[in-house]
């Protein structure tokens, strides 16, 4: 049995602000420590539940802020930017049983601690058939193309409650409860590895393969929180505006959708200048 975790930062035990999650900083140091310990705590509990093989695969920002040396022995990491399918990269190989989203956060336009969609700010909404979007959903149905179940998700209480709507069978854990967009009450790590690892050892009887489902066309829409992003946007082929500050699209797959969507974001963050963005 191999199971994926696709791991981001900002739903990590302990993170809060900016500057926690930020390459580079002093805060973001420290926090690389506790994103690590649940990374860990996760692969611990797969092989605890029976798993054979375990591939973490670094999602967040510079897709290199997992401390490798404290990682379970076991483990494999996969680390580095620019990969086929960016957050969720090793689940088209066909030999993936079940995924797992550590550190994950809710989307652009939701309550959550850090809440975003891809970019930290010029997203202010991600649609998919109409449904607003977060990570987790974009990412659960690209795994579900794929037969993989989302058996898993880590992050505060608003990512759990959101994980419901994509991945209702998934085991949860909330590492934190979200207060503001900048603060939250958190567990001690101790406490937070032990839940993680408990929950990731009992998902593992969920890790079964299934049928993949495509469920296309699949429509989405991107909000910006400033008109010339928009614009921008649509020399991607098959974007089009749509309103003031949004583009959509549409495609007939979760891959070709998540792709074109990687492409939209890549273009809006270029045109973004450091001041008046």
């Amino acid at each position: 049995m191999k199971i994926l975790i696709s791991a981001d930062m900002e739903g990590a035990t302990g993170v809060t602000w900016p500057a926690d999650v930020l390459p580079g900083t002093p805060q973001w140091e420290r926090c690389r420590a506790l994103f690590t310990s649940d990374v860990d705590a996760a692969v611990r509990g797969f092989f605890d539940g029976g798993a054979d093989e375990v591939l973490v695969n670094e999602a967040h920002w510079t897709m290199r802020n997992l401390l490798l040396e404290q990682l379970d022995e076991r483990a494999l990491m996969l680390t580095g930017r620019h990969k086929a399918l960016s957050m969720v990269e090793g689940v088209q190989h066909g030999d993936v049983d079940g995924i797992a989203f550590v550190g994950y956060h809710a989307g652009a336009g939701m309550p959550g601690v850090l809440a975003h969609t891809y970019l930290a700010n010029q997203i202010t909404g991600v649609w998919l058939n109409g449904v607003r979007a977060s990570e987790g959903l974009l990412n659960a149905r690209v795994a579900a193309e794929y037969g993989v179940p989302v058996v898993l998700v880590t992050g505060d209480d608003v990512a759990c409650e959101d994980a419901l709507g994509y991945a209702p069978e998934a085991r949860k854990v909330a590492v934190k409860d979200h207060v503001s967009r900048y603060a939250a009450v958190c567990r001690t790590p101790a406490r937070t590895a032990a839940d993680i690892r408990a929950a990731a050892q009992d998902a593992t009887a969920l890790a079964v393969r299934h049928e993949p489902v495509s469920g296309g066309p699949f429509g989405v829409a991107v909000e910006f929180d400033a008109e010339h992003l928009a614009d921008a946007s649509t020399v991607v082929p098959g974007v089009a505006r749509i309103g003031e500050r949004k583009v959509g699209y549409t495609t007939g797959t979760m891959y070709e959708a998540i792709r074109t969507f990687k492409a939209v974001t890549t273009i809006a963050s270029a045109a973004v200048e450091e001041q008046y963005g």
